[in-house]
């Protein structure tokens, strides 16, 4: 799936990813190919993404995830 995680200040990631872990304010959530469309906010913690390459973690502290049709759009403060 297509995966972006942007900052007021610069794009932090763009590429594909098998899976993303985001911290939601009601508890870890994961996302996976096909997943339902989901607007939902995030509190501080990691968003840890399952790429080709191996995992990567990126802090966030709060913002929205979006996912719909195989991408997740991840808007960090």
């Amino acid at each position: 799936m297509r995966v972006e995680i942007i900052t007021p200040d610069k794009e932090l990631f763009k590429g594909e990813a098998k899976s993303v872990v985001v911290p939601g304010v009601d508890g870890s959530m994961g996302f996976l190919n096909n997943h339902a469309p989901l607007i939902t906010v995030l509190k501080a913690g990691d968003v840890k993404l399952r790429t080709e390459s191996g995992e990567e973690v990126f802090p966030v502290k709060g913002g929205v995830v979006e996912v719909m049709n195989n991408t997740v759009l991840v808007l960090a403060e």
